[in-house]
């Protein structure tokens, strides 16, 4: 059984000024983006209706504004609306901790919205834009999950060549060590296909769709690897609350796709 390295959190100190391992995972997320996203811009798609790199400089700057409130304000609501309704000045206070992912997308679809809105451009146009460009994020954002120690997983057999005790837990039980299979599984997994599938010509929404079913199935299988949150447990059918918002999410994006293919042959 291997243990938890226990990473130093400051990965750089100057003085005073403290440079955290977590705040570099999210300039590596806003960088690929940006590279990605500016290689998106080049496809003949979207090239041909006026995507410039200034484009994608703003739309990072929406999307960060987008998944820092969807991501708070959807923990406070999908984990913990009953603390957050006692202390409501905390749910300001990010720095303490706490961000969910469903939140945060749910923050970049209104923050997508906007921009679409604001640029007069096809709000699925631009969300089939970004949606290959996310998931690398979330790799990044995984890997400062794991050198954290934090959101480790669920108990697992010490055969395992790779089960980890991750002291943070309280305990020194062998356990999955699910952040690294959340890098693998919603990150480069779901990166390599999307990137893949969104290379070519698409009916409108049909990446956008197939990130939301791909993201949701993938989230759902990692949840089973994942120590659930101790203030909710297990929920309805032995599923994690993870798991319960990935099922809306999966149906939506089988419904967009379906209505994007129909809609394309109406033509």
């Amino acid at each position: 059984m291997l243990v938890h390295p226990q990473f130093d959190p400051v990965a750089l100190a100057l003085g005073p000024l403290q440079v955290h391992w977590y705040g570099l995972t999210y300039l590596v997320a806003f960088g690929l983006f940006l590279l990605l996203a500016g290689r998106r811009v080049r496809q003949p798609a979207f090239a041909g209706a006026g995507w410039t790199r200034r484009d994608v400089e703003d739309l990072l700057f929406f999307g960060v504004v987008g998944v820092v409130l969807g991501g708070r304000v959807g923990y406070a609501l999908f984990y913990k609306p009953g603390y957050y309704l006692e202390n409501p000045l905390e749910m300001l206070m990010v720095w303490k901790g706490g961000m969910s992912f469903h939140g945060g997308l749910l923050g970049v679809v209104l923050a997508m919205a906007l921009f679409a809105r604001l640029r007069r451009r096809p709000f699925l146009q631009v969300t089939d834009l970004i949606a290959p460009c996310v998931p690398t994020g979330l790799a990044s954002g995984r890997i400062g999950n794991f050198i954290n120690g934090e959101l480790w997983g669920r108990q697992a057999d010490a055969a395992l060549p790779w089960a980890m005790a991750f002291p943070q837990s309280g305990s020194m039980v062998a356990r999955h060590p699910s952040q690294l299979y959340q890098f693998l599984l919603e990150g480069l997994l779901l990166f390599a296909l999307l990137w893949w599938y969104g290379g070519r010509t698409r009916p409108t929404g049909q990446v956008s769709g197939a990130f939301l079913v791909g993201y949701g199935v993938l989230r759902f299988v990692a949840e089973y690897f994942r120590e659930p949150d101790s203030f909710l447990g297990l929920l309805a059918l032995n599923m994690s609350m993870g798991q319960w918002l990935c099922v809306p999410m999966v149906l939506a994006g089988v419904w967009l796709m379906r209505w994007s293919a129909r809609a394309t042959s109406l033509r």
